[in-house]
């Protein structure tokens, strides 16, 4: 299976299972829009939320991470540019959500 085909079918993936995530997400988030600080912080220091909200992230950094590349590939010619902007974005879609985990774990 070569790169591009590699590439597909991860992103194929995600977007599978990032689907009831972001449906998961957007509930919980109509129900704790008006609510106060407390409610807020009250739910995302449930274990349940910070493990659904944890995968959110990390489908969602990936899954944008692998479509942006795509817009690299087709719209960057020079290699040296289309090398450093993948890499940057792949250390940002790793560094972002980690960051991001980190201090939801650190939420009390």
């Amino acid at each position: 299976m070569n790169l591009a085909t590699k590439k597909w079918v991860f992103l194929k993936i995600s977007s599978v299972i990032l689907l009831p995530l972001m449906f998961w997400f957007i509930i919980n988030f109509v129900t704790i829009y008006n609510d106060g600080y407390f409610e807020v912080v009250k739910f995302f220091t449930d274990p349940i939320s910070k493990f659904l909200f944890s995968l959110f992230i990390i489908f969602a950094y990936f899954f944008s991470s692998l479509t942006i590349s795509e817009v690299f590939e087709d719209y960057i010619t020079d290699d040296k540019i289309k090398y450093v902007a993948n890499r940057l974005l792949f250390i940002s879609a790793i560094i972002i959500p980690l960051l991001t985990i980190i201090f939801l774990f650190n939420l009390n």
